[in-house]
């Protein structure tokens, strides 16, 4: 690693204090390129606020910071100044898996101390650390005699942007992530038209109006792009945005618990960072690891078995209706000597689990998921709310050490899955069990689930007690060599970089919606690298090649993609945990086409975004971990559009063999989502590459050192 610290210096600051009467303080801190500047102001009467600006343009205008406590019942926001200091900061460090080998890590950080003006005094914090492509900042409250344990009822964070810039938003729900999302000013947010729209006018909880989700993704009107979101959700709740609709103002709205207050902590405290990713490029947005640097290092100190993979699984066959989870329909289903009675559809067989692991080993595919193997999905269906689950009673069609054996011989490993039914406080009662038995019987990964409303009842998704549950997780699978895929949980901060068995998760609509819901639009897998991926890697659960027909229970239903949109997926929407999810008679029927998916990586040593805007379309090149080869990746909108980007991120003077899947001439995600063709040709650094997308469409190509 290589690091500099230094401390604050002429060049970093402007401290100004203004006249008598007004004794307003100003410091001023410019990033390391100098194209940021972050300016904090204190007036006379003892409001602190905080602006930013890129490049000479506006990005945050003044913007109030304080707290509400319910206990002490208190007000912070009036202080006075009681020090403030900086310091400069560079350094790489190594990813244990990652978009790519190295990330620098370069800031300039300023740290003020302020004493709240009652007479209590309270002491608060706040740390900013501004960066080339933006600027994250937290509270700290530290150890002192008169604030030890508190409760926040409100987090007076405000975003006051310049204008009523265009957003890409999904409403403020406690606990589910999983909506389309919506492209429209900031001014005609209206998170409940929203849901009345998309729960077909079903009575929702709606805490807010007019709140939305972060990441938050907006794009002004003088060609800023901004991304508001959070790093290192670590003993506090998840943010969510008010939007001021006429004056433009965001302001942190905290998930709370079943009483209404949003965390409770002890000194010395401190909360996430709040993260604002900015620049002229949309490029660079998605470039950007700043969410990642604000993260503390690795807490494991092996992360030899940490190991990225490819996977397939029933889970698409339950999907689609044509196969079940439960082994028997009812819970009492049983015959007069007591034995259950299967219902002849349960996926999670042995036999159809040797079929998959066969089909893994023959494509050199690592991992099988199996869901649906324990008993209690009987119990799960209309009852998601009670603790019926355990996670180390197989069903009796379910031989756990036959196929213990038969994937060790095949070289292939199971994914385990623990679906909780929203059951946190059972789960934490049984991880132990859980994890030592994965251990026990080879499970090197798992998948969790917490579908449902939260047991502690009350609690929330995104509330702080499942913030906290989410991490114990995580960090009881790292003591067991477990990687873990979590599945409606928070939505992520970049704490893959402290837990990197913490591979994948949710948190957002994935493809399986196109399996019994309405599908997601075709713009959708253009706006989730600049929103739910900003925070780290989705299983988004790519690959699907029947792209008609497929549901059993509706057979006019679709996917809202191209066959090659599929393909270029496993580029554009990172995750080292990444599923070839369709049924193997359906990749038998493309076996050409299923060739990228055999040899696409899922670690990286290098990643490019060629060209990008959230909505429309992305182009992405990445080159493979330890080696010269390099994978593109591009989609598009409901447009046809065309790719045409240079290939100088190769290697000069070699030649490469690239292989094209492209769409078909007639392809199109309604008429002929199925059509594609494959072409080679040879590439080098001087080479362009010119290829027509279709409506709906997408391009994947590997690019071989002959």
């Amino acid at each position: 690693m290589n690091s500099r610290i230094l401390p604050a210096c002429l060049g970093f600051f402007l401290l100004t204090i203004s006249t008598v009467l007004s004794a307003q303080q100003v410091i001023e801190l410019r990033s390391p390129g100098g194209n940021n500047k972050l300016k904090v102001e204190l007036t006379s009467s003892g409001g602190v606020s905080y602006s930013l600006d890129c490049n000479n343009k506006k990005v945050i205008l003044p913007s109030g910071l304080g707290f509400v406590f319910s206990s002490p019942a208190v007000t912070l926001n009036r202080f006075r100044l009681v020090k403030f200091d900086s310091a400069y900061s560079d350094n790489t460090w190594k990813p244990v898996w990652g978009e790519q080998a190295s990330i620098r890590n370069q800031y300039k950080e300023l740290f003020i101390q302020l004493k709240d003006i009652s007479e209590k005094g309270y002491l608060l914090s706040i740390r900013f650390r501004l960066f080339n492509d933006g600027l994250g900042f937290r509270y700290e409250f530290p150890t002192q005699r008169n604030l030890q344990y508190f409760i926040i009822k409100n987090e007076i964070t405000e975003f006051a942007l310049s204008w009523d810039h265009k957003a890409f938003w999904r409403p403020g729900d406690f606990d589910a992530q999983e909506y389309t999302y919506t492209t429209s000013p900031l001014s005609q947010v209206d998170s409940w038209k929203f849901w009345q729209v998309s729960s077909g006018g079903r009575d929702q909880n709606v805490p807010d109006q007019y709140a939305v989700q972060t990441p938050l993704m907006m794009k002004s009107a003088d060609g800023l792009y901004i991304n508001i979101h959070e790093a290192a959700l670590v003993d506090y709740p998840a943010m969510l945005l008010h939007v001021d609709v006429d004056a433009h103002v965001l302001t942190s709205n905290l998930v709370p618990d079943p009483m209404g207050n949003k965390a409770y902590l002890r000194t010395a405290a401190k909360t996430p960072w709040r993260t604002i990713v900015v620049s002229e490029k949309a490029t660079d947005i998605l470039a950007s690891k700043m969410i990642l640097n604000l993260n503390e290092p690795s807490v494991i100190p092996n992360t030899n078995w940490i190991k990225p993979m490819k996977f397939v699984g029933i889970w698409w066959l339950m999907q689609t209706g044509k196969g079940s989870w439960n082994y028997t329909d009812y819970p009492d289903s049983a015959d007069a000597k007591g034995n259950k009675i299967p219902n002849g559809r349960h996926a999670a067989t042995t036999a159809n689990v040797k079929k998959y692991i066969d089909f893994a080993a023959k494509h050199k595919i690592g991992g099988v998921l199996v869901e649906g193997w324990n008993t209690g999905w009987e119990a799960w269906y209309g009852n998601w709310y009670g603790r019926h689950f355990d996670f180390v009673t197989p069903y009796p069609d379910f031989n756990v050490v036959e196929l213990m054996n038969y994937a060790k011989q095949k070289g292939v490993q199971i994914i385990m899955h623990n679906e909780t039914s929203a059951d946190a406080a059972g789960y934490d009662q049984q991880m132990d069990t859980a994890y030592e038995f994965m251990n026990r019987f080879g499970y090197h990964a798992v998948k969790t689930g917490y579908v449902g409303q939260i047991i502690p009842r009350g609690e929330h998704h995104d509330g702080q007690w499942m913030v906290n549950h989410y991490i114990r997780a995580a960090a009881k699978a790292a003591k067991h060599h477990v990687m873990i895929d979590m599945h409606e949980p928070v939505r992520p901060t970049g704490l893959h970089r402290t837990y990197p068995n913490f591979i994948a998760s949710e948190a957002a609509r994935g493809n399986e919606f196109n399996a019994f819901a309405e599908g997601s639009p075709p713009d959708h897998e253009t706006i989730l690298p600049f929103t739910r991926l900003m925070g780290g890697p989705m299983d988004y659960t790519p690959g699907i090649f029947k792209l008609q027909g497929y549901a059993a229970n509706d057979p006019n239903r679709q996917m809202h993609s191209t066959l090659a949109k599929q393909l270029a997926l496993y580029i554009t929407m990172y995750s080292p945990l990444q599923m070839a999810a369709d049924l193997p008679e359906n990749y038998d029927k493309y076996p050409d086409a299923f060739r990228f998916i055999e040899m696409v990586p899922v670690d990286w040593d290098d990643s490019r975004i060629l060209e990008a805007e959230p909505g429309d379309y992305i182009t992405i090149a990445r080159q493979e971990k330890g080696k010269e080869n390099w994978y593109l990746g591009a989609v598009t909108d409901e447009n046809s559009r065309m790719v045409d980007v240079a290939l100088d991120f190769l290697k000069p003077g070699v030649s490469y063999e690239a292989t094209v899947y492209r769409d078909g001439d007639q392809a199109d995600w309604k008429t002929k989502p199925e059509s594609y063709k494959i072409e080679k040709i040879m590439v080098n650094s001087t080479s362009r590459l010119k290829v027509k997308l279709a409506p709906g469409g997408g391009l994947a190509v590997s690019i071989i050192r002959k």
